[in-house]
Order: C-alpha cells, then sequence, then structure tokens
C-alpha cells in the first residue's frame, strides 16, 4: 500500500505532466475551428455566455502570445489566472502557512468570488462585454 509520502510524490509530477499536455493540446487547437473542443451546452440552450464562454479561446489566444485576444475571449477568466495560482499555492502549502490559509480561504473569498461571477454573467451578456 501507497502511504502519503508515496501519493503525494506522485502527484507532483501527475499534475504538472496534466498540465503541460493540456497546454500542448490548446496550443495547437484553436477552439474556433477544431471539432475536438467541447462547446459550452447552457450557451447553445439559452444563447447567453455564461461566466466560461470564452475561456478556450482566452487559453489557445494566451499561449499563442496573443493577450489582446485573450482579454477579448474572457477578461475575467484571463485576470484570474494570478488569482487562483495564489490560492492554489496557499491551498498547496496549508499545512506549512496555517495562517495564510485561514485569512485567505474565508466566507467573505467566497461571497466576493460568487459576486464577481453574477456581476461577470450579467456584465457579457447585457453589455455585451
Amino acid at each position: 500500500m501507497i502511504g502519503p509520502e508515496g501519493k503525494s510524490s506522485r502527484l507532483r509530477w501527475i499534475v504538472p505532466a496534466v498540465l503541460v499536455a493540456a497546454a500542448v493540446f490548446y496550443y495547437f487547437s484553436d477552439p474556433l475551428t477544431s471539432r475536438f473542443m467541447p462547446q459550452c451546452l447552457f450557451h447553445r440552450i439559452t444563447g447567453l455566455q455564461c461566466v466560461g464562454c470564452g475561456s478556450q479561446r482566452m487559453l489557445h489566444a494566451l499561449l499563442h502570445g496573443d493577450l489582446s485576444g485573450a482579454f477579448r475571449a474572457n477578461a475575467l477568466a484571463l485576470l484570474s489566472i494570478p488569482v487562483v495560482a495564489f490560492l492554489a499555492w496557499v491551498d498547496i502549502n496549508r499545512t506549512r502557512r496555517p495562517a495564510l490559509y485561514r485569512k485567505v480561504y474565508t466566507t467573505s473569498l467566497a461571497v466576493s468570488i460568487g459576486v464577481i461571477l453574477v456581476a461577470w454573467f450579467i456584465a457579457r451578456n447585457i453589455l455585451d462585454v
């Protein structure tokens, strides 16, 4: 049986490998023309853009160095990358830095994220951003 150290060690290699594979896939696959890209079911049914609509195009543009194209595709997703990276780092280091983890992962953070997502959904559908 593999102990917690073995599982943790495996994850240190698996997660980056999956991220690199996904980056390579999105680099070479254009979401606008590739038939392998999943389409947003919410958009297909309602005609509205969900908060994630455009994320694949944003990632493709970002991997090609097109920051303005990435911003146009999904500004919130692009601007969220450093925040998500920081939150992931805090979560990964929660046992080493428990005080920081408790300060960051609060009810206020969850409410703030919810408000931002709702505001983005409304803004991109009413204001057409």
